[in-house]
């Protein structure tokens, strides 16, 4: 992966360049940044550039023979560590190397923006379970350190998340990060700086990657997608996005289900508001009830949202309000009748349905139920405000 296709964070890719050209390149690094940011994809630019035969003006060149695996992930002198569990292929004592292969799958489909869920579902992991790096992983990579590098380069250990380590694990590692053989890097990848556990954080040089800027995610948002997203559509998504690009990717490829949850809960609360309208409730709730149980969720779970962004508004919190701008202003106008008198029931009700939904409640009652309640409760809305 070439520095080029990391998305923005130019400052980080100039100390980074500086290090290689200055000789002062860490033994133990770790790239810490949120979700989304490109800390992974920028460790392992990284790792390409060091080893790269032919190196270009800021970037590895792409084309040299180390690159070429480098881009693959099939350099003999690259190593992966990353949380694992039970699947159904491993069914016991999971370790990286056991699937490896899925790993470089899920980075090279993602282009080096993984994310912690998205490698749990790509595995296949069931229900709550989350992944660990076990001592099995650090036993390997202190087999690995015995041997010497393949294309005499440097060899290069990436750790994805050693908060996910183990005491066991991080006992097993301490020497060799603090003291790696020559021309042997550890780059760890982290998320959250507080999980890692102190004794592996003390032996690390921290690299830290932020959010990527708004303009330049806008930009990029931009460039994938063409004229499918307009230039307000990239703004608000960017803003929303909080500078990660798995959550921005996200919601462009969610627009049309956004758009229709929006559409659907404003005509909801328009007839809810009215309260005479028996015929179109009723229309409105047949046509929600037809919606697969995932759907109905995530439809309540938008109405959650409306909640809570009229609550911000009512607070002259606008800056805070994450939405696209025909949403701002339904808000704006939604707002004033969500106050003292309903605001809390209304939360609990929609909270209480979604729970009932995933317990198999008969979507035509609940919506139903739900539609006669707002009625009551934005008239209480609405007697509140007429008295201020």
């Amino acid at each position: 992966m070439q520095f080029k296709k990391v998305i923005g964070q130019n400052g980080v890719k100039e100390k980074l360049r500086m290090a290689i050209r200055e000789n002062r390149v860490a033994h133990t690094q770790l790239f810490l940044g949120p979700q989304g940011s490109g800390a992974l994809a920028l460790a392992v630019a990284y790792a390409q550039y060091i080893n790269c035969h032919n190196k270009q003006e800021g970037d590895s060149c792409g084309t040299c023979p180390s690159c070429v695996k480098y881009e693959k992930l099939e350099h003999p002198d690259l190593q992966f560590i990353f949380p694992t569990a039970t699947t159904n292929k491993v069914s016991k004592e999971p370790e990286a190397s056991k699937f490896i292969t899925e790993w470089k799958g899920y980075f090279l489909q993602q282009k080096g923006y993984v994310t912690q869920s998205g490698w749990y579902e790509y595995l296949g992991l069931g229900g709550n379970k989350q992944g660990s790096i076990f001592i099995r992983d650090g036993e390997q990579i202190v087999r690995n350190l015995s041997l010497k590098s393949y294309e005499g380069g440097y060899k290069v250990i990436i750790i994805y998340l050693p908060e996910k380590m183990n005491l066991q694990t991080a006992n097993k590692l301490l020497k060799s990060l603090e003291e790696p053989p020559d021309n042997t890097i550890f780059m760890l990848v982290a998320e959250r700086y507080e999980l890692i556990l102190p004794t592996i954080r003390s032996r690390t040089q921290m690299i830290k990657v932020s959010p990527i800027e708004k303009e330049i995610l806008k930009q990029s948002l931009q460039a994938k997608w063409g004229e499918s997203i307009s230039s307000e559509q990239a703004d608000s998504i960017a803003f929303m996005s909080n500078g990660s690009w798995n959550e921005a990717i996200e919601m462009v490829e969610q627009a049309d289900e956004s758009q229709f949850n929006f559409t659907k809960f404003r005509e909801w609360m328009r007839l809810c508001y009215a309260g005479s309208d028996f015929y179109s409730i009723n229309q409105l709730v047949q046509e929600l009830s037809r919606l697969g149980k995932e759907k109905q969720k995530q439809f309540l779970v938008y109405g959650l949202k409306v909640i809570q962004n009229s609550l911000l508004v009512n607070q002259q919190l606008n800056d805070q309000v994450m939405a696209m701008a025909d949403e701002k202003s339904y808000f704006q106008k939604f707002a004033p009748f969500i106050n003292e008198a309903n605001q809390s029931e209304m939360y609990r009700l929609v909270n209480d349905a979604v729970y009932q939904l995933e317990r198999n409640a008969h979507s035509p009652i609940l919506f139903t139920h739900l539609s006669f309640r707002f009625i009551d409760l934005l008239k209480k809305g609405r007697s509140r405000l007429v008295k201020r």
